[in-house]
């Protein structure tokens, strides 16, 4: 079988090869809007469903399509990609010394068979003090990721306190469970 990554993400991509799988990429643009009255946990699933959905077509008998979503939720909000900096400070200071929740939901196809799931890892801040949000921001620049962080960079080195559950799933893809879904299809 020949797995098809359906991401841009150069962490999903990083990922995915890190646990040994070769993998072509393949991507179309999707609109990610949702029911308004989705429940907050399922929106990652849901648009990872939308994404296998735009690419499933184009899929050859021998291949397992691979899409996912990662959501940041704090307080019921959900914390998309920051349009600038101004919104990718408002988003830090949320996020500073409290509790949010990191969803992944990913979204396996094949000819044969359909897998799609969801993993939840809780992220805790320090405080962090504006002088270490702006330098994050003006040296990082993380428009490209829900919540306005990487936990895998400096925001992440001095700001993440403890995190319960899967630190790959908070980069973007929860290996462990990938990886398990994939043995699913080869078996």
């Amino acid at each position: 079988m020949k797995l098809i990554l359906g991401s841009k993400s150069p962490r999903r991509k990083e990922l995915l090869a890190s646990i040994g799988y070769e993998f072509e990429v393949r991507t179309k643009e999707t609109d990610e809007s949702y029911p308004e009255n989705l429940p907050i946990e399922e929106v990652a699933e849901y648009i990872a469903q939308l994404k296998a959905d735009d690419l499933k077509e184009e899929l050859k008998e021998d291949e397992i399509l691979i899409c996912a979503d990662t959501t940041v939720e704090i307080d019921t909000i959900l914390l998309g990609k920051p349009t600038d900096a101004l919104e990718a400070e408002k988003m830090l200071n949320l996020l500073s010394g409290r509790t949010h929740n990191v969803t992944t939901g990913v979204v396996l196809v094949s000819s044969e068979m359909e897998i799609s799931f969801s993993v939840k890892t809780e992220v805790t801040f320090k405080s962090l003090s504006l002088d270490e949000i702006r330098y994050y921001i003006s040296n990082y620049k993380p428009f490209d990721k829900a919540g306005s962080y990487g936990i895998q960079e400096w925001i992440g080195y001095i700001g993440i306190e403890k995190i319960n559950g899967s630190y790959n799933n908070v980069v973007g893809l929860p290996t462990h469970e990938v990886y398990q879904a994939i043995q699913t299809f080869l078996s």
